[in-house]
């Protein structure tokens, strides 16, 4: 293979990773925690969207379960949103594991 055509090769690649970046915005995952009292969304590019909780969850006197809720589901939503980023990327370099892209 000529160092032309791989150059070229290189080049359709990377801008079709700069398309699926700026795709990413669009793609809305949402994840919950405690039975549905905490919600959360974020888009592909790691961008939470919203987040709304459940008054009947919230206790003065036990703040920290809260805090846990709020964590789990930003977390959850989280590792969504990577699956879906990975999704996009897998589909341009063949599955191969590329660190760093997003």
């Amino acid at each position: 293979m000529d160092m032309e055509k791989i150059m070229e090769q290189a080049r359709i690649m990377q801008q079709q990773l700069m398309d699926a970046q700026d795709n990413m915005a669009g793609i809305e995952v949402s994840a919950t925690a405690g039975g549905g009292m905490v919600n959360v969304s974020a888009t592909a590019d790691m961008k939470l969207t919203s987040i709304s909780i459940d008054p009947a969850v919230v206790d003065p006197d036990d703040v920290d379960m809260l805090e846990d809720l709020v964590l789990t589901a930003v977390n959850a939503a989280l590792a969504k949103a990577n699956e879906a980023a990975n999704s996009q990327v897998a589909g341009i370099t063949g599955g191969l594991n590329m660190p760093g892209l997003f």
